[in-house]
């Protein structure tokens, strides 16, 4: 006969969190985020090998997740994991971008030749995002330098758009440049001295190798939790399928990934283990996520098998239709409450402390607190982050409002069978994803901040100002529809206002 659970599965949107005593020094400012991402040996006192600034990260997603949001989360302290379903070389190019970023010194990706017009200038600079373009002979990132253009230097109104690129560049001869081999910190110098926005590195040949930016000096003061290896470069992540992994890891690994995660609707299978013990064999140091699972047992099985973290969640997304199409998922609160609980028998009898990310559920900002109080390390967010001018998609106006396409990875759109994969034919049998539009919503920063200032204030009226504290101090109660419809305005009519910090 089948097992049966004996409670009903919750949502985020049944609970609420119950005040804590909060202490004078417990205010937001006093608040760190900081949270581990891979396993390690807690009890032996080790350190967590990685760890985030903030409890977020992007979804696998190929409405959400590419190397310009990675740039733009790991600024704010989080990771984005770009999307596996594209091929291994376009992914790990994402990888080595987000890489090369922020080194100080940025391998330029906006290039043009001095015969080209200002219309294919202006439509480089409309590809890329990126305002100073280097102008080469051969139009390519590490040809022979003969000049720097910027969208200041013209303007189509007061030019003809078939002039050519070396009429308005600033040329070769009136160019500060620097040579390969030169610090970060003499690079600056040179930058303040000369009063210019970028310095042009080249080799002995006069080939271009980086450029470095003025503004890239202040960026960590403007992002403090920015999220760096040793190296100064950004943290970034990848998704992966059970199918290509040996061809795809080492490629990923050479971009230089920090971790990846196994991409799964399902992660309780033969071969997540498999694709987790083969990895780890091959790549001793590569960190490697896999999920998604609903219960302890599934938690178990993949810290068996070698997961540096698991994912929680089935059916839990704004875009899935898993529980539709095929009755199988669980609430998202009640799957984090009994995954964190086999999360944490499990560190007591070996000492090794497994993070686990929720994914899916997640509405409003204060269910992101919800989860981990719960006992989410940290949470995996799609919707939330498709709807940033950062987000691959396009912006659209539907209705009048302005909106981002959004669509899942189960979608026809989409279509990563990979995902689904039970083994059988390479095709989608049918679909567990919709397609869709979220509303717009601006800057990747500004709604970050947003959002962990209230995850902060939140943790203040609970009495803590660590994650761990949450977890150990929070006070959670279930909530009945009455109370769900008197948390919000209500007996009134309400203004169309919003109090917002400057």
């Amino acid at each position: 006969m089948a097992f049966f659970f004996e409670e009903p599965s919750h949502t985020f949107d049944e609970y609420l969190l119950i005040p804590g005593y909060t202490s004078a020094d417990c205010i937001p400012a006093n608040v760190s985020l900081q949270t581990p991402v891979v396993r390690y040996n807690k009890k032996a006192g080790e350190k967590c090998p990685l760890t985030m600034n903030i409890p977020m990260v992007s979804a696998v997603m190929q409405s959400v997740s590419n190397d310009k949001l990675a740039v733009a989360l790991a600024k704010e302290g989080g990771i984005s994991f770009i999307y596996g379903s594209q091929t291994i070389a376009d992914q790990a190019a994402m990888i080595a971008h987000v890489k090369t970023y922020k080194a100080g010194f940025v391998s330029s990706d906006t290039n043009i030749r001095p015969d080209q017009t200002l219309t294919e200038l202006v439509e480089r600079i409309k590809q890329t995002g990126h305002s100073t373009v280097a102008v080469t002979e051969n139009g390519e990132h590490n040809g022979k330098l003969v000049g720097i253009i910027t969208e200041r230097d013209f303007r189509l109104s007061h030019c003809s758009p078939d002039a050519k690129v070396s009429e308005y560049m600033t040329p070769l001869k009136d160019l500060v440049m620097a040579k390969v081999g030169i610090t970060l910190e003499e690079a600056n110098e040179l930058i303040w001295k000369n009063k210019i926005n970028q310095l042009p590195v080249v080799d002995d040949a006069g080939r271009l190798q980086y450029l470095v930016f003025r503004k890239d000096y202040a960026t960590h003061e403007e992002h403090p939790l920015e999220l760096l290896d040793d190296k100064k470069r950004y943290i970034v992540g990848a998704g992966i399928n059970t199918r290509d992994y040996m061809e795809r890891v080492p490629a990923l690994l050479d971009a230089g990934v920090d971790i990846m995660t196994l991409d799964s609707s399902e992660g309780f299978t033969e071969w997540q283990s498999r694709a987790l013990k083969d990895i780890h064999s091959k790549w001793p140091q590569a960190k490697v996520g896999a999920g998604n699972v609903v219960d302890a047992e599934g938690f178990r099985f993949l810290a068996d098998a070698g997961a540096d973290f698991v994912k929680i969640g089935i059916g839990g997304g704004s875009i899935c239709i898993t529980r539709e199409q095929k009755g199988i998922g669980r609430g998202q609160a009640t799957a984090t409450i009994e995954v964190a609980r086999a999360r944490d028998e499990y560190y007591k009898e070996t000492g090794i402390y497994i993070p686990i990310c929720s994914d899916g559920g997640i509405v409003h900002d204060y269910h992101i607190t919800l989860a981990l109080a719960m006992g989410a390390d940290f949470v995996m967010l799609g919707r939330y982050f498709a709807r940033f001018d950062e987000s691959p998609t396009n912006k659209l106006i539907v209705n009048g409002n302005y909106v981002k396409e959004y669509w899942g990875e189960g979608s026809n759109r989409a279509r990563n069978w990979q995902r689904y994969d039970l083994g059988g034919a390479k095709k989608m049998a049918f679909e567990e994803g919709v397609d869709s539009y979220v509303p717009y919503a601006g800057s990747l920063h500004d709604n970050v901040q947003m959002t962990t200032s209230k995850i902060s204030h939140t943790m203040c009226n609970c009495g803590a100002v660590t994650i761990p504290e949450l977890q150990q101090k929070a006070k959670i109660t279930l909530v009945s529809p009455a109370s769900i419809r008197e948390g919000g305005a209500h007996d009134v009519v309400v203004k169309n206002t919003s109090i917002r910090a400057e």
